[in-house]
């Protein structure tokens, strides 16, 4: 991970740049795009995801990371993500269709069954994981994951995991660490570094943020990653 991919950092650390790929598209227009964000179809099995073609990103988490608040924020709607009264009983993968004008491509955000916190059988929770590790290992639209964690509580077991999968299969992965402003400015940013660091040491295709939902903290530097995963912008020096 080059450290210049820590979008929210301390003094010291640049900002990264970006330009756009195509003069018609602004970034006013990747904002406008994620609020105009729609729900498209549940699937309760990988064989019933949408057809695979266009562009995608996951959003992946542990059950009361903040997930469906950050997906809400991002796409100023209120209940576009619906959060179930108790964490980890979403059993769906929930797709999300993104208008753009200007592009044939279609593009979705995915929000994918929180994992870890449910009270729910075991045989269940195999089943979620195994529905969860087939679109993951085989969905080709699939183009990055942006993944929540907790800054109180980052890198969990299974954000772990996760993170080496996405090594394995060269899949780049945003982190917002969510509830920044759970946290002091000084103490989110020392958690912030030693996020980062670990992930430096796993040598995978991963950047990283602050974020709050409540606060609207971050929002720019995601929508920023989103627009390069979608190919609308480059990150330059």
């Amino acid at each position: 991970m080059n450290i210049s991919k820590i979008l929210s950092k301390p003094p010291g650390v640049r900002h990264l740049k970006y330009r756009l790929n195509n003069m018609q598209t602004t970034f006013k227009d990747i904002e406008k795009m994620m609020h105009s964000a729609s729900f498209s179809i549940s699937a309760a099995q990988f064989k019933q995801c949408p057809s695979d073609d266009g562009k995608e990103i996951a959003f992946a988490g542990r059950s009361n990371a903040g997930k469906s608040s950050a997906i809400n924020t991002l796409c100023k709607q209120k209940q576009l993500a619906k959060a179930s009264k108790t964490p980890g009983r979403t059993q769906l993968i929930n797709f999300f269709e993104l208008p753009l004008a200007n592009h044939n491509t279609g593009f979705r955000l995915v929000d994918l069954p929180g994992y870890g916190y449910a009270k729910v059988p075991q045989e269940v929770k195999k089943k979620w994981q195994k529905e969860l590790n087939l679109y993951l290992a085989n969905r080709n639209s699939l183009t990055a994951v942006i993944l929540m964690m907790d800054i109180r509580h980052p890198m969990t077991e299974f954000d772990t995991l996760l993170l080496n999968w996405a090594k394995e299969f060269e899949m780049p992965v945003h982190i917002l660490l969510t509830k920044a402003d759970k946290l002091k400015s000084g103490a989110a940013n020392t958690a912030l570094m030693k996020v980062a660091n670990e992930l430096i040491k796993m040598e995978g295709e991963f950047s990283i943020q602050l974020f709050s939902s409540t606060k609207r903290q971050g929002l720019e530097d995601a929508y920023q990653m989103i627009g390069e995963f979608f190919e609308l912008v480059s990150a330059i020096e």
